[in-house]
């Protein structure tokens, strides 16, 4: 299988020794032998190929797809509520469903990308998110558009994935960090449209036109795809893992939804059988993942200890990547009694504060290095955003702008170096496990995110004896889930010094002093 598809395969030179090897030479006192240096070669390839930006443009218009399309949904919530019937709150389904759509159907992209092709399936998926997205403009019912948006979710369970696997199957280590930023520009210009365009739209259009936006911008990446990408797939790919796809999605939907319908009055049952079933499911999907090779979720990866810890922290940051969307609209709309196109204006200062950050992030990397740039910036993103519990009308405006584009500054860089360092101790036959579980966990943290910003904003209403959400509810729930966030923490600081080097640039002073 070509792992440089875009440009032809270059003539392969030897790797060169990395940062991370003098670590480990100064650490061990001797100089690693010729042949200790075959597992880093399959980490990837030894030289990026010619277009990776290009491929990685074409993959982020998924991405602005996905990211205009929920960043515009936030906006418009209050306002489909009213034409549903039902309180704003309730909404946060509309959310999940498509969140839960992404948990379940995420972990099956990898073994279709190696069976069929990555260019197959990802221009599947954009096709699929398509007719999801016509399905919702034309729902009528909460019960409809919910169905339409797992749809939706479902292709977009397979474009992310894909697309991010292509890339790293096509980036040296080296050029990982400016990758992942190429990849990510069209997708903080969604966010950046998004607030905007959904108040615009919800104000002085109908909000059914949020999604007929989705259209042409899927037009557009189905040509695209098929122009540029290549269909990479595996010689021998690993026959499809059907018990565990069952029992990791029964336990998948079965928590998501058990946990969203706590947020619910009278569902209190309901979700504790839920959740019940969910954890027994889990259950024996360990017992039946454990040791098997070819299982729908790899749970072996997590042997690694550099992925393991990315996957555990960056999961528990998520939880206020997931909240935040859902919480701040509702905020200023209901609590404030902002208009949608007010709202949007100011929620899109967490868009350009991320996009401002993109330029910064490898020279920050390079000088402080993984570990100690997740333990400051993990710690000043969550509190930053902790602080939106304390915003009432009578904050100027621009007060609130800033503060949220501070907050989505440090944010960005925290993911940006979590889905960068994942990969670091990964070898190019695990690839498409790895980005397959990566991503199921992350969607799974962001709909529970959600769940626990729904569940928050419920309890304290019911504690504070509110029928519709007060400021303070919304305080409260802002304070539940960046604490728990928070706790992150307590996982970066167990990254190795050395972790993630070879991709980062740094190395650490008394190392560079003995190399030297």
């Amino acid at each position: 299988m070509s792992l440089l598809p875009f440009s032809g395969q270059p003539a392969q030179r030897p790797r060169r020794r990395g940062v991370a090897s003098v670590n480990a030479e100064v650490r061990d006192g001797i100089v690693p032998a010729a042949g200790s240096l075959t597992k880093t070669q399959d980490l990837g390839p030894a030289v990026s190929g010619q277009n990776y930006r290009l491929v990685a443009l074409i993959i982020a218009s998924a991405l602005f797809m996905e990211f205009v399309d929920a960043t515009v949904l936030a906006t418009a919530l209050p306002t489909m509520a009213r034409d549903f019937g039902v309180r704003a709150p309730e909404m946060s389904i509309a959310l999940t469903s498509y969140l839960l759509a992404l948990a379940i159907f995420i972990p099956a992209s990898g073994v279709l990308a190696d069976r069929y092709g990555s260019r197959t399936v990802f221009r599947a998926a954009i096709l699929l998110f398509m007719a999801g997205s016509l399905a919702c403009g034309q729902s009528r019912t909460l019960e409809m558009i919910v169905v339409s948006r797992f749809v939706q979710g479902i292709g977009g369970a397979m474009m992310i994935p894909v697309g991010r696997l292509v890339l790293l199957r096509s980036v040296a280590k080296q050029d990982m960090v400016n990758a992942m930023s190429w990849l990510l520009v069209p997708a903080l210009i969604g966010p950046i449209i998004g607030p905007p365009l959904g108040g615009f739209i919800v104000t002085y259009l109908d909000w059914r036109w949020i999604f007929y936006i989705n259209l042409p911008v899927g037009v557009l990446g189905v040509w695209l795809v098929g122009r540029f990408i290549a269909n990479i797939k595996e010689d021998e790919p690993a026959p499809f893992d059907v018990r565990g796809f069952v029992l990791s999605g029964l336990s998948l939907g079965c928590l998501l939804f058990g946990f969203e319908m706590v947020s619910r009055p009278g569902e209190g049952g309901t979700a504790a059988v839920l959740v019940a079933i969910g954890v027994v499911a889990g259950g024996l999907y360990i017992r039946h993942a454990r040791g098997r090779e070819g299982a729908i979720l790899d749970l072996s990866l997590m042997r690694d200890p550099t992925f393991r810890l990315s996957v555990i922290a960056g999961s528990i940051t998520r939880i206020t990547q997931g909240a935040q969307p859902f919480l701040l609209p509702l905020m200023m709309q209901v609590g404030f009694g902002f208009s949608a196109a007010r709202s949007g204006t100011i929620t899109v200062a967490t868009a350009i504060g991320s996009l401002a950050m993109k330029g910064l992030a490898q020279r920050v990397l390079r000088r402080l290095g993984f570990r100690r740039a997740l333990i400051w910036n993990g710690v000043l993103a969550t509190t930053g955003y902790a602080m939106c519990g304390l915003f009432r009308p009578s904050w100027p405006v621009w007060a609130m702008f800033g503060m949220l584009a501070i907050s989505g500054f440090f944010m960005s860089f925290q993911f940006t170096a979590y889905n960068t360092i994942a990969y670091d101790g990964v070898d190019k036959r695990h690839m498409s496990s790895a980005t397959a579980f990566y991503s199921t966990f992350q969607q799974l943290m962001l709909s529970l995110g959600i769940c626990v910003a729904a569940i928050a904003l419920h309890l304290a209403m019911v504690a504070n004896g509110h029928a519709t959400p007060a400021l303070d509810d919304f305080s409260i729930a802002f304070w539940v889930v960046t604490s728990i966030s928070l706790s992150a923490t307590l996982w970066n600081v167990r990254f190795a010094r050395d972790a993630g080097a070879e991709i980062s640039g740094h190395v650490e002073p008394e190392v560079e002093k003995a190399a030297a």
